[in-house]
């Protein structure tokens, strides 16, 4: 799938030195936590573990600029993926995380192109009636990027130390826009 000359392909082992190096960057880490002191971003994940975990609900892909790494992101089954992060959560539901790496990558509409990807692939699946994403409270850039995607805040919620306002993106939202 490819949109402003982006694409997604699936993340492989062979992209865990990019994924490591990029969860050292600063604006990654502060979207991921609001712990100041953070090392890295994402806590302690291990991404050989991550990418081994790969399933029909657990996918990592990374978004390509004619071929250049920009950015990665997850897509899941909330309801059915292993770790559980999302707890009770109905059925048919998938949830995104994105992110883009470098700095000189960052407000160049690529995070929109990857998303605009992610969405179509999510809702070609018939079964699926609505997106959810958990950025922090604290990102208020976050929540104006998914708003401009017609994500609406459904509620604050913690998950684990972090404190989220959860948005969701409905089919037929989706399909008025």
């Amino acid at each position: 799938m490819t949109v402003h000359r982006i694409a997604l392909r699936p993340a492989t082992h062979a992209d865990v030195p990019l994924l490591e190096r990029w969860d050292h960057e600063p604006d990654v880490i502060s979207a991921t936590s609001d712990d100041p002191d953070m090392p890295k971003a994402f806590g302690d994940l291990y991404w050989p573990d991550e990418l081994a975990m790969q399933s029909t609900v657990y996918e990592y892909f990374i978004a390509e600029l004619d071929g250049r790494p920009v950015g990665a992101m997850q897509i899941i089954d909330p309801h059915l993926e292993p770790t559980h992060y999302w707890g009770e959560i109905a059925p048919n539901l998938r949830a995104i995380d994105i992110w883009i790496g470098d700095p000189a990558d960052r407000g160049k509409g690529y995070g929109t192109a990857m998303m605009r990807l992610a969405l179509e692939r999510c809702f070609a699946d018939p079964a699926v009636t609505g997106i959810v994403i958990d950025p922090l409270a604290s990102n208020v850039r976050a929540h104006r990027f998914y708003e401009r995607l017609g994500f609406r805040p459904v509620g604050r919620r913690m998950f684990g130390d972090d404190d989220c306002l959860v948005h969701e993106l409905t089919r037929s939202q989706w399909q008025a826009r």
